[in-house]
């Protein structure tokens, strides 16, 4: 499609300062699975405001090195974890003129899956302490900056809602597993137990993931390890998950 030359000219001419223009962010719940429990990434405030509280991750658009909105969560993913999440899930869009005393403000909500067993944390200028907090924990006893909270709370519940029916879990685990462990993980986030056999079934069927060639050894008998597949993304089933009979 061609512009005429009135609407080069326009184009030329625009002011987006023109009118108003509300603050514009992205806010991240980063989860993972730590000492058999699921848990987010929050940071300590340590600049105005809500300087000393705990919030999600995130930060405003670099409208001159960000071309989308998932390339700046990405950007602040990788700002404080150090590497590229396997998942990233745009939630919701929160916005209004309290939840930031600095302006008018909107934010997009992401939540991403990661694995968390050899990363490094880092903290920046705007972050005093960078640390992963069971989301339960949170959820009950913190108060966290901005409107946060309920960001934490719809990201917590999108995921709980789609595991019933994805394999969304399979982005927690190392990158060779058990299928118990693979179980464990998605009963982690649903608190509740699943039915075995229908889990391997269900996980086995979908051609997701493919045997490593070793072994688990342990206290018990040893058990085969399983990578994903490098073409895998995640899968939808036909049923939710079962739980036990």
């Amino acid at each position: 499609m061609t512009q005429d030359n009135s609407e080069i000219e326009y184009l030329q001419n625009y002011n987006v300062h023109d009118y108003q223009v509300p603050l514009t962010t992205v806010d991240m719940s980063i989860f993972t699975v730590r000492e058999g429990t699921l848990q987010v990434l929050l940071v300590k405030r340590a600049e105005h405001p809500a300087l000393g509280q705990w919030a999600l991750p995130g930060g405003f658009i670099d409208i001159e090195n960000d071309p989308t909105l998932d390339y700046t969560a990405k950007r602040k993913l990788k700002e404080k974890t150090g590497v590229d999440t396997p998942y990233l899930e745009q939630v919701a869009t929160f916005g209004s003129a309290t939840r930031d005393p600095r302006h008018w403000s909107v934010t997009v909500a992401y939540f991403a899956l990661i694995n968390s067993s050899s990363i490094q944390l880092k903290k920046s200028v705007s972050s005093e302490e960078v640390v992963w907090v069971p989301v339960k924990e949170v959820v009950n006893n913190y108060s966290l900056a901005f409107d946060h909270q309920h960001i934490l709370n719809a990201c917590y519940q999108r995921l709980q809602g789609k595991v019933q029916y994805t394999s969304l879990p399979i982005h927690l685990v190392p990158d060779s597993f058990t299928l118990t462990e693979l179980q464990a993980t998605f009963e982690i986030i649903l608190e509740k137990k699943v039915e075995k056999k229908s889990f391997r079934r269900r996980i086995l069927d979908a051609n997701i993931i493919e045997e490593t060639g070793e072994m688990r050894v342990g206290s018990s008998r040893p058990a085969k390890l399983y990578r994903l597949k490098n073409d895998s993304s995640s899968h939808y089933f036909t049923r939710n998950i079962e739980g036990p009979r």
